[in-house]
C-alpha cells in the first residue's frame, strides 16, 4: 500500500494514511466497495446495498476514468491498517474561471469513527490535490437534511454557491436516464 501520512491540525486524525485507491490492488479495491456500500446502506445514501451488478463493473469504470479520483483513509489498527474514510471526486472545468475544478462526488467515514477528523482530513488531501492540479474550486452537493455533514463542509469553508444575491443560490438538479 502506497500510502501517504497527512498531517492535519485535528488530534483526532493522528496516525491517518490516505491513499490513492488502485483498483489494481484486491485490497484496496475490497475497502473501496466496502465504504462506499455502507455509505450507500446509509439514510444519506439510498438506503439499499450496493448490487453484486454494480459491484462488478465499478472498480473497472472507476480505473477507465482519469479524471475521476478515489482516495482511502487508513488508521493503524490491531490488525494492521483498517479502512475508515473514503472521498472520490471528479475533475470537472469551470468556463467562468478557464480552469478546472474539483467535485467531492462521495464522502465516506465508516460509522465506527465518525468525529475524529477523518472527513476533514479527507477534505484536506482533496484541497491538496486540487491546488496541484490548478483547479479554482472545490465543489460539493449535500442533502438539505444532512446536518453534520452541512456543518462539517461550512466548518472546512465550504459555502453556498451564487453569481448574483438577488438571484439565489444555486440548487442541485437531476435528470434519471436510466
Amino acid at each position: 500500500m502506497n500510502a501517504h501520512p497527512i498531517k492535519t491540525d485535528s488530534a483526532g486524525s493522528a496516525g491517518l494514511a490516505i491513499v490513492a485507491t488502485d483498483f489494481d490492488d484486491p485490497r484496496l479495491c475490497a475497502d473501496f466497495l466496502a465504504l462506499l456500500d455502507h455509505y450507500m446502506q446509509s439514510p444519506t445514501g439510498n438506503g439499499q446495498p450496493m448490487s453484486d451488478a454494480l459491484r462488478r463493473r465499478l472498480p473497472a469504470e472507476m480505473r477507465r476514468r482519469p479524471h475521476v479520483l478515489s482516495y482511502l483513509a487508513y488508521r493503524a489498527s490491531d490488525g494492521g491498517q483498517r479502512a475508515v474514510g473514503l472521498i472520490n471526486c471528479v475533475e470537472g472545468f469551470s468556463t467562468f474561471a478557464g480552469q478546472p475544478l474539483l467535485n467531492v462526488h462521495d464522502i465516506v467515514v465508516h460509522q465506527d469513527f465518525r468525529r475524529q477528523g477523518i472527513a476533514r482530513a479527507l477534505l484536506g488531501y482533496a484541497e491538496a490535490v486540487a491546488r496541484q492540479r490548478g483547479c479554482c474550486k472545490l465543489t460539493l452537493e449535500v442533502l438539505e437534511g444532512n446536518h453534520g455533514a452541512r456543518r462539517a463542509y461550512l466548518d472546512f469553508g465550504f459555502e453556498g454557491y451564487q453569481l448574483d444575491p438577488a438571484m439565489g443560490q444555486a440548487l442541485f438538479m437531476e435528470k434519471k436516464l436510466g
